[in-house]
């Protein structure tokens, strides 16, 4: 039986001699496939890069207001543990600014609860941007989604 032969990387086809039988070979189609998919991250490199940059900023962005959101919070909170007693001990404070002042309590106590989930999210999601970790940034995705569902939930309905 004759054995094929090799044609050249460019064709991606055998050059066969009299009565060989041409083919194409796995590696040719894979080289030329790998060529075309780096020509595309070589074409789009500004774009991707800059979105990386975009996401890093963002994530600082969201780290910068979550710390702000977390000490205005402790403050409110503290202000409320004391009032809210003395308040409802006082008849001439109506009812739906007591009800107002408990939400709000409970409220600043939620973003208090989650400071730490969401820090750790936060500072994960920035690491693994800056070091290029895709395996980091998509073990992070379900907990950027539950932090999100998280603060979602604690905004007062309009």
């Amino acid at each position: 039986m004759p054995t094929p032969i090799r044609g050249s990387a460019k064709s991606g086809v055998s050059t066969p001699k009299a009565g060989a039988a041409s083919y194409v070979k796995f590696s040719d189609k894979l080289t030329a496939s790998i060529n075309d998919i780096s020509k595309i991250i070589e074409q789009h490199k500004e774009m991707i890069d800059s979105i990386q940059e975009v996401a890093l900023e963002l994530t600082s962005s969201i780290g910068s207001l979550h710390s702000l959101t977390v000490k205005y919070a402790r403050t409110a909170n503290q202000i409320l543990d004391v009032l809210l007693p003395i308040l409802k001990n006082l008849p001439v404070v109506p009812k739906n600014i007591m009800q107002l002042l408990v939400n709000l309590e409970s409220i600043t106590q939620k973003i208090i609860d989650t400071e730490t989930s969401t820090t750790k999210t936060i500072t994960d999601v920035q690491s693994g941007l800056k070091t290029g970790d895709v395996n980091k940034l998509k073990a992070h995705a379900g907990q950027l989604q539950a932090v999100t569902k998280t603060i979602t939930a604690i905004i007062p309905k309009a």
